[in-house]
Protein backbone atom coordinates (compact mmCIF):
# COMPACT_ATOMS: atom_id res chain seq x y z
CA UNK A 1 0.00 0.00 0.00
CA UNK A 2 1.14 3.25 -0.69
CA UNK A 3 1.54 6.39 1.39
CA UNK A 4 -1.75 7.99 0.08
CA UNK A 5 -4.22 4.80 0.66
CA UNK A 6 -6.98 5.47 2.64
CA UNK A 7 -8.69 2.14 4.51
CA UNK A 8 -11.97 1.29 3.33
CA UNK A 9 -13.76 2.31 6.65
CA UNK A 10 -12.47 5.38 6.87
CA UNK A 11 -13.23 5.95 3.56
CA UNK A 12 -16.61 4.95 4.07
CA UNK A 13 -16.97 7.20 7.42
CA UNK A 14 -15.73 10.33 5.56
CA UNK A 15 -16.92 9.87 2.08
CA UNK A 16 -13.08 10.34 1.13
CA UNK A 17 -11.50 8.64 -1.99
CA UNK A 18 -9.86 5.19 -1.34
CA UNK A 19 -6.39 7.66 -2.88
CA UNK A 20 -5.58 11.30 -2.03
CA UNK A 21 -4.30 12.87 -4.84
CA UNK A 22 -0.87 14.35 -3.30
CA UNK A 23 -0.10 18.14 -4.03
CA UNK A 24 0.89 18.87 -7.38
CA UNK A 25 4.39 21.05 -7.46
CA UNK A 26 3.68 24.59 -8.15
CA UNK A 27 5.73 26.90 -10.70
CA UNK A 28 6.64 30.22 -9.69
CA UNK A 29 7.89 32.89 -12.13
CA UNK A 30 9.70 36.11 -10.61
CA UNK A 31 9.86 38.75 -12.67
CA UNK A 32 11.40 42.50 -11.86
CA UNK A 33 10.72 45.50 -13.70
CA UNK A 34 14.24 47.95 -13.77
CA UNK A 35 13.03 51.39 -15.10
CA UNK A 36 14.98 55.02 -14.60
CA UNK A 37 13.65 57.48 -16.72
CA UNK A 38 15.75 58.98 -19.34
CA UNK A 39 18.67 60.96 -17.12
CA UNK A 40 17.16 60.85 -14.10
CA UNK A 41 20.33 58.37 -12.84
CA UNK A 42 22.70 61.20 -13.75
CA UNK A 43 20.89 63.65 -12.31
CA UNK A 44 20.03 61.61 -9.10
CA UNK A 45 24.19 60.98 -9.12
CA UNK A 46 24.83 64.60 -9.28
CA UNK A 47 22.23 66.01 -7.02
CA UNK A 48 21.18 62.88 -4.67
CA UNK A 49 24.32 60.67 -4.92
CA UNK A 50 22.58 58.66 -1.74
CA UNK A 51 19.78 57.96 -3.64
CA UNK A 52 22.08 56.90 -7.28
CA UNK A 53 23.87 54.75 -4.71
CA UNK A 54 20.79 52.84 -3.34
CA UNK A 55 19.60 52.43 -6.79
CA UNK A 56 22.81 51.16 -8.07
CA UNK A 57 23.37 48.76 -5.48
CA UNK A 58 19.99 47.36 -5.41
CA UNK A 59 20.43 46.62 -9.23
CA UNK A 60 24.06 44.96 -8.88
CA UNK A 61 22.56 42.69 -5.58
CA UNK A 62 20.23 41.03 -8.06
CA UNK A 63 23.20 38.70 -10.15
CA UNK A 64 25.17 38.30 -7.06
CA UNK A 65 22.51 37.00 -4.65
CA UNK A 66 21.73 34.35 -7.44
CA UNK A 67 25.31 33.04 -8.46
CA UNK A 68 25.59 30.22 -5.64
CA UNK A 69 21.89 29.52 -6.78
CA UNK A 70 22.39 28.89 -10.23
CA UNK A 71 21.55 25.68 -10.68
CA UNK A 72 17.48 26.33 -9.41
CA UNK A 73 17.17 30.37 -9.33
CA UNK A 74 14.83 31.49 -12.10
CA UNK A 75 14.20 35.40 -12.67
CA UNK A 76 12.96 37.32 -15.36
CA UNK A 77 13.91 40.87 -15.87
CA UNK A 78 12.17 43.97 -18.10
CA UNK A 79 14.66 46.54 -18.17
CA UNK A 80 13.63 49.60 -20.20
CA UNK A 81 15.44 50.99 -22.98
CA UNK A 82 16.21 54.42 -21.10
CA UNK A 83 17.85 52.17 -17.85
CA UNK A 84 20.04 50.38 -20.73
CA UNK A 85 21.17 53.31 -22.74
CA UNK A 86 22.22 54.97 -18.99
CA UNK A 87 23.84 51.71 -17.68
CA UNK A 88 26.04 51.03 -20.86
CA UNK A 89 26.73 55.11 -21.64
CA UNK A 90 30.80 55.09 -21.02
CA UNK A 91 30.14 58.28 -19.06
CA UNK A 92 28.22 57.28 -16.68
CA UNK A 93 29.95 53.57 -16.59
CA UNK A 94 33.31 55.71 -15.43
CA UNK A 95 31.52 57.90 -13.12
CA UNK A 96 29.82 55.47 -11.23
CA UNK A 97 33.27 52.78 -11.05
CA UNK A 98 34.08 51.97 -7.61
CA UNK A 99 29.96 52.56 -6.90
CA UNK A 100 29.12 49.76 -9.21
CA UNK A 101 31.12 48.35 -12.56
CA UNK A 102 27.72 48.92 -15.31
CA UNK A 103 29.60 47.20 -17.61
CA UNK A 104 30.10 44.15 -15.81
CA UNK A 105 26.53 44.52 -14.73
CA UNK A 106 25.05 44.41 -17.92
CA UNK A 107 27.54 41.18 -18.92
CA UNK A 108 26.43 39.40 -15.57
CA UNK A 109 22.48 39.71 -17.05
CA UNK A 110 23.54 38.09 -19.61
CA UNK A 111 23.72 34.93 -17.86
CA UNK A 112 21.04 32.38 -19.55
CA UNK A 113 21.01 30.17 -16.87
CA UNK A 114 19.73 32.30 -14.00
CA UNK A 115 17.44 35.49 -16.36
CA UNK A 116 15.56 36.16 -18.99
CA UNK A 117 14.62 39.27 -20.23
CA UNK A 118 11.70 40.25 -21.02
CA UNK A 119 10.77 42.79 -23.91
CA UNK A 120 9.28 46.28 -23.33
CA UNK A 121 9.02 49.45 -24.77
CA UNK A 122 12.38 52.04 -24.85
CA UNK A 123 10.83 55.20 -22.99
CA UNK A 124 8.14 53.44 -21.04
CA UNK A 125 5.24 54.72 -21.94
CA UNK A 126 1.64 53.84 -21.56
CA UNK A 127 1.48 52.38 -24.84
CA UNK A 128 -2.19 52.40 -25.08
CA UNK A 129 -2.23 56.33 -24.20
CA UNK A 130 0.16 57.17 -26.62
CA UNK A 131 -0.90 57.46 -30.77
CA UNK A 132 -0.74 54.11 -32.51
CA UNK A 133 1.57 55.49 -34.97
CA UNK A 134 4.54 55.73 -32.42
CA UNK A 135 4.18 52.60 -30.43
CA UNK A 136 5.79 50.50 -33.07
CA UNK A 137 9.24 52.86 -32.72
CA UNK A 138 9.09 52.30 -29.00
CA UNK A 139 8.90 48.64 -29.08
CA UNK A 140 11.46 48.47 -32.08
CA UNK A 141 13.86 50.87 -30.43
CA UNK A 142 13.98 48.75 -27.37
CA UNK A 143 15.11 45.74 -29.53
CA UNK A 144 17.73 48.12 -30.93
CA UNK A 145 19.76 48.57 -27.78
CA UNK A 146 18.54 45.07 -26.24
CA UNK A 147 20.25 42.80 -29.04
CA UNK A 148 23.54 44.67 -28.60
CA UNK A 149 23.63 44.45 -25.26
CA UNK A 150 22.61 40.74 -24.49
CA UNK A 151 23.45 39.31 -28.11
CA UNK A 152 20.71 37.46 -29.14
CA UNK A 153 17.94 38.79 -31.39
CA UNK A 154 15.18 36.59 -29.67
CA UNK A 155 13.18 37.64 -26.40
CA UNK A 156 9.51 35.55 -26.00
CA UNK A 157 8.32 37.26 -23.41
CA UNK A 158 6.54 40.69 -23.40
CA UNK A 159 6.66 43.09 -20.49
CA UNK A 160 4.34 46.12 -21.24
CA UNK A 161 5.28 49.25 -19.07
CA UNK A 162 3.05 50.16 -16.12
CA UNK A 163 1.45 46.30 -17.25
CA UNK A 164 -0.69 48.97 -19.50
CA UNK A 165 -1.95 47.18 -21.92
CA UNK A 166 -5.55 46.22 -24.47
CA UNK A 167 -6.66 43.73 -26.63
CA UNK A 168 -5.78 46.33 -29.94
CA UNK A 169 -2.07 45.67 -29.02
CA UNK A 170 -1.81 42.02 -29.66
CA UNK A 171 -1.31 42.39 -33.45
CA UNK A 172 2.05 44.55 -32.62
CA UNK A 173 3.52 42.81 -30.17
CA UNK A 174 2.62 39.24 -31.88
CA UNK A 175 4.25 41.12 -34.99
CA UNK A 176 7.84 41.99 -32.98
CA UNK A 177 7.76 38.36 -32.49
CA UNK A 178 7.15 37.85 -28.94
CA UNK A 179 5.37 34.62 -27.93
CA UNK A 180 3.56 35.86 -24.62
CA UNK A 181 2.37 38.98 -22.55
CA UNK A 182 1.98 39.62 -19.06
CA UNK A 183 -0.87 41.21 -17.75
CA UNK A 184 -2.54 41.56 -14.52
CA UNK A 185 -4.77 39.55 -12.93
CA UNK A 186 -7.41 42.60 -12.39
CA UNK A 187 -7.92 42.84 -15.98
CA UNK A 188 -8.38 39.21 -17.56
CA UNK A 189 -11.47 37.99 -18.02
CA UNK A 190 -12.98 34.18 -18.93
CA UNK A 191 -13.80 33.72 -22.43
CA UNK A 192 -13.77 29.60 -21.79
CA UNK A 193 -15.43 28.89 -19.15
CA UNK A 194 -13.04 28.04 -16.26
CA UNK A 195 -12.60 28.55 -12.49
CA UNK A 196 -10.93 31.66 -10.69
CA UNK A 197 -8.00 29.63 -9.99
CA UNK A 198 -7.62 28.16 -13.60
CA UNK A 199 -8.10 32.02 -14.75
CA UNK A 200 -5.05 32.98 -12.63
CA UNK A 201 -2.30 30.45 -12.01
CA UNK A 202 -3.17 28.94 -16.07
CA UNK A 203 -1.65 30.43 -19.09
CA UNK A 204 -4.28 31.13 -21.62
CA UNK A 205 -4.52 32.70 -25.28
CA UNK A 206 -6.08 35.87 -26.11
CA UNK A 207 -7.03 36.89 -29.59
CA UNK A 208 -8.07 40.52 -31.91
CA UNK A 209 -8.20 41.00 -35.33
CA UNK A 210 -6.97 37.66 -36.08
CA UNK A 211 -3.83 37.28 -33.96
CA UNK A 212 -3.61 35.96 -31.40
CA UNK A 213 -1.05 35.72 -27.93
CA UNK A 214 -0.34 33.93 -25.17
CA UNK A 215 -0.95 35.63 -21.77
CA UNK A 216 0.73 35.06 -18.49
CA UNK A 217 -1.37 36.28 -15.22
CA UNK A 218 0.31 38.47 -12.63
CA UNK A 219 -1.08 37.74 -9.27
CA UNK A 220 -1.59 41.33 -7.81
CA UNK A 221 -2.18 40.07 -4.29
CA UNK A 222 1.07 37.75 -4.11
CA UNK A 223 2.99 41.04 -5.85
CA UNK A 224 2.12 42.90 -3.42
CA UNK A 225 3.59 41.01 -0.52
CA UNK A 226 6.63 40.54 -2.90
CA UNK A 227 6.70 44.72 -3.55
CA UNK A 228 6.58 45.28 0.40
CA UNK A 229 7.93 42.26 2.10
CA UNK A 230 7.02 38.22 3.33
CA UNK A 231 8.75 35.86 4.85
CA UNK A 232 9.15 32.46 3.21
CA UNK A 233 6.38 30.23 5.32
CA UNK A 234 3.99 32.87 4.82
CA UNK A 235 4.64 32.49 1.27
CA UNK A 236 4.02 29.09 0.73
CA UNK A 237 1.00 28.62 2.65
CA UNK A 238 -0.48 31.73 0.97
CA UNK A 239 0.36 30.09 -2.48
CA UNK A 240 -0.72 26.44 -1.37
CA UNK A 241 -4.35 27.84 -0.38
CA UNK A 242 -4.56 29.60 -3.65
CA UNK A 243 -3.82 26.77 -5.90
CA UNK A 244 -4.72 23.62 -4.34
CA UNK A 245 -7.93 23.20 -6.22
CA UNK A 246 -6.07 23.84 -9.30
CA UNK A 247 -6.47 20.78 -11.90
CA UNK A 248 -3.17 21.06 -13.71
CA UNK A 249 -0.13 22.16 -12.76
CA UNK A 250 -0.22 26.02 -11.49
CA UNK A 251 1.87 28.77 -12.62
CA UNK A 252 2.10 31.59 -9.97
CA UNK A 253 3.63 34.56 -11.37
CA UNK A 254 4.82 37.61 -8.84
CA UNK A 255 6.10 40.82 -10.52
CA UNK A 256 7.43 43.97 -8.90
CA UNK A 257 9.56 46.98 -9.32
CA UNK A 258 13.04 45.80 -8.70
CA UNK A 259 15.01 48.33 -7.87
CA UNK A 260 12.68 50.83 -6.00
CA UNK A 261 11.52 50.19 -1.98
CA UNK A 262 12.81 49.45 1.10
CA UNK A 263 12.74 45.72 0.69
CA UNK A 264 14.93 46.21 -2.44
CA UNK A 265 17.06 48.58 -2.00
CA UNK A 266 17.81 47.53 1.94
CA UNK A 267 21.68 46.13 2.06
CA UNK A 268 20.43 43.84 4.84
CA UNK A 269 19.51 40.07 3.57
CA UNK A 270 17.50 39.40 6.90
CA UNK A 271 15.56 42.62 6.11
CA UNK A 272 15.31 42.39 2.19
CA UNK A 273 13.65 40.56 -0.93
CA UNK A 274 16.72 38.52 -1.63
CA UNK A 275 16.84 36.75 1.86
CA UNK A 276 13.63 35.83 0.77
CA UNK A 277 14.09 34.02 -2.56
CA UNK A 278 17.77 32.46 -1.16
CA UNK A 279 15.69 31.04 1.15
CA UNK A 280 12.65 29.61 -0.97
CA UNK A 281 15.63 28.45 -3.46
CA UNK A 282 17.42 27.23 -0.84
CA UNK A 283 14.29 24.86 0.05
CA UNK A 284 13.73 24.18 -3.35
CA UNK A 285 17.22 22.63 -3.97
CA UNK A 286 16.70 20.36 -0.79
CA UNK A 287 13.30 19.29 -1.99
CA UNK A 288 11.40 20.52 1.28
CA UNK A 289 8.64 22.68 -0.98
CA UNK A 290 6.42 22.27 -3.86
CA UNK A 291 7.14 25.51 -5.20
CA UNK A 292 9.27 25.36 -7.87
CA UNK A 293 11.05 28.48 -9.55
CA UNK A 294 10.86 28.24 -13.33
CA UNK A 295 11.00 30.23 -16.54
CA UNK A 296 7.85 31.10 -18.16
CA UNK A 297 8.82 29.65 -21.54
CA UNK A 298 9.99 26.44 -20.12
CA UNK A 299 6.71 26.01 -18.32
CA UNK A 300 4.84 26.82 -21.95
CA UNK A 301 7.03 24.21 -23.60
CA UNK A 302 5.83 21.60 -21.25
CA UNK A 303 1.98 22.44 -20.39
CA UNK A 304 1.25 24.58 -22.57
CA UNK A 305 -2.16 26.86 -22.15
CA UNK A 306 -5.29 25.77 -21.09
CA UNK A 307 -8.41 28.23 -22.23
CA UNK A 308 -9.05 32.20 -24.06
CA UNK A 309 -9.27 35.15 -22.14
CA UNK A 310 -10.22 38.45 -22.54
CA UNK A 311 -8.05 41.27 -21.78
CA UNK A 312 -9.70 44.79 -20.21
CA UNK A 313 -7.95 48.08 -20.88
CA UNK A 314 -6.00 49.13 -17.44
CA UNK A 315 -2.87 49.08 -15.87
CA UNK A 316 -1.05 47.55 -12.76
CA UNK A 317 -1.69 48.95 -9.43
CA UNK A 318 0.73 51.67 -8.02
CA UNK A 319 -0.05 53.31 -4.65
CA UNK A 320 -3.67 53.99 -3.95
CA UNK A 321 -4.34 53.87 -7.57
CA UNK A 322 -6.56 49.88 -9.13
CA UNK A 323 -4.73 50.92 -12.37
CA UNK A 324 -8.71 50.63 -14.27
CA UNK A 325 -8.77 53.63 -16.89
CA UNK A 326 -5.51 54.69 -16.22
CA UNK A 327 -6.27 57.15 -13.54
CA UNK A 328 -2.63 57.93 -12.47
CA UNK A 329 -1.84 59.32 -15.93
CA UNK A 330 -4.97 60.84 -16.89
CA UNK A 331 -6.59 62.23 -13.37
CA UNK A 332 -5.93 66.13 -13.73
CA UNK A 333 -6.27 68.46 -16.51
CA UNK A 334 -2.47 69.13 -17.07
CA UNK A 335 -2.35 65.58 -17.20
CA UNK A 336 -5.23 64.92 -20.10
CA UNK A 337 -3.84 68.88 -21.70
CA UNK A 338 0.12 67.04 -22.26
CA UNK A 339 -1.58 63.73 -23.84
CA UNK A 340 -3.50 65.49 -26.48
CA UNK A 341 -0.07 67.58 -27.05
CA UNK A 342 1.26 64.59 -27.90
CA UNK A 343 -1.97 62.98 -30.34
CA UNK A 344 -0.76 66.13 -32.34
CA UNK A 345 2.41 66.17 -32.33
CA UNK A 346 2.77 62.99 -33.57
CA UNK A 347 0.42 63.67 -36.30
CA UNK A 348 2.12 66.48 -37.38
CA UNK A 349 5.51 64.47 -37.43
CA UNK A 350 3.77 61.85 -39.57
CA UNK A 351 2.14 64.47 -42.05
CA UNK A 352 6.09 66.16 -42.44
CA UNK A 353 7.55 62.56 -42.60
CA UNK A 354 5.14 61.72 -45.50
CA UNK A 355 6.04 65.18 -47.22
CA UNK A 356 9.35 64.05 -47.12
CA UNK A 357 9.61 60.45 -48.03
CA UNK A 358 10.54 61.01 -51.47
CA UNK A 359 13.62 63.11 -50.17
CA UNK A 360 17.53 62.00 -50.16
CA UNK A 361 18.43 64.68 -47.99
CA UNK A 362 20.35 63.73 -45.19
CA UNK A 363 19.72 66.72 -43.23
CA UNK A 364 15.92 66.32 -43.29
CA UNK A 365 16.72 62.73 -42.16
CA UNK A 366 18.77 63.68 -39.23
CA UNK A 367 16.41 66.93 -38.20
CA UNK A 368 13.24 64.01 -38.58
CA UNK A 369 15.10 61.75 -36.53
CA UNK A 370 16.01 64.47 -34.04
CA UNK A 371 12.17 64.91 -33.87
CA UNK A 372 10.71 61.78 -33.37
CA UNK A 373 13.28 60.99 -30.74
CA UNK A 374 11.84 64.09 -28.29
CA UNK A 375 8.53 62.99 -29.11
CA UNK A 376 8.92 58.98 -27.95
CA UNK A 377 11.15 60.71 -24.78
CA UNK A 378 8.07 63.27 -24.18
CA UNK A 379 5.62 60.15 -23.93
CA UNK A 380 7.74 58.51 -20.56
CA UNK A 381 4.98 57.22 -18.08
CA UNK A 382 6.69 59.22 -15.59
CA UNK A 383 6.31 62.33 -16.69
CA UNK A 384 2.62 61.90 -16.09
CA UNK A 385 2.57 59.82 -13.39
CA UNK A 386 3.98 62.17 -10.75
CA UNK A 387 0.42 64.12 -10.70
CA UNK A 388 1.71 67.28 -12.55
CA UNK A 389 5.38 67.76 -11.11
CA UNK A 390 6.79 66.26 -14.15
CA UNK A 391 4.73 67.28 -16.99
CA UNK A 392 6.94 70.23 -17.69
CA UNK A 393 9.56 67.64 -19.03
CA UNK A 394 6.95 65.94 -21.46
CA UNK A 395 5.95 69.45 -23.09
CA UNK A 396 10.10 70.45 -23.05
CA UNK A 397 10.95 67.78 -24.99
CA UNK A 398 7.54 68.38 -27.41
CA UNK A 399 8.83 71.98 -27.39
CA UNK A 400 12.27 70.46 -28.89
CA UNK A 401 10.50 68.49 -31.25
CA UNK A 402 7.88 71.55 -33.13
CA UNK A 403 11.23 73.36 -33.43
CA UNK A 404 12.83 70.26 -35.22
CA UNK A 405 9.64 70.19 -37.30
CA UNK A 406 9.46 73.64 -37.91
CA UNK A 407 13.22 73.97 -39.33
CA UNK A 408 11.81 71.46 -41.93
CA UNK A 409 8.72 72.95 -42.87
CA UNK A 410 10.93 76.32 -44.03
CA UNK A 411 13.03 74.35 -46.14
CA UNK A 412 10.33 72.75 -47.84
Amino acid sequence: MGPNYVPEIIKNIFGLPTFIKPMSDVYHATILNLHQPAGNLLELWHEKSWEAHEILYALDRIPRSLWEHEDVARIHLSLSGTLLETLSDPEFQQSAYGVVDCGSLLWYFQNLSIFKILGTAYYHPVLPLIPETDRHHHLERWQGIARHLFNRNQFQGFWPPEMAFSMELIPLVKRMGYRYVVVDSEHVEAVTPMSWQTLRYQPHVARYEGEEIVVVVRDRELSNAQESGMDRDWFESEVRERTKWCESAPLVITATDGDNGGWFRNPDEQANFWGFYKELLRQAKSGLTRIKPCFIDDYLDRFGTFGEVHIKTGAWNTGWHHGRNFTQWTGSQAQNDVLNRICLTSKELETTERQLQNRQDSEFSAHLEEARWHLLRAETSCNIYWGESWVPRAHADLEACWSELNHMKCRL
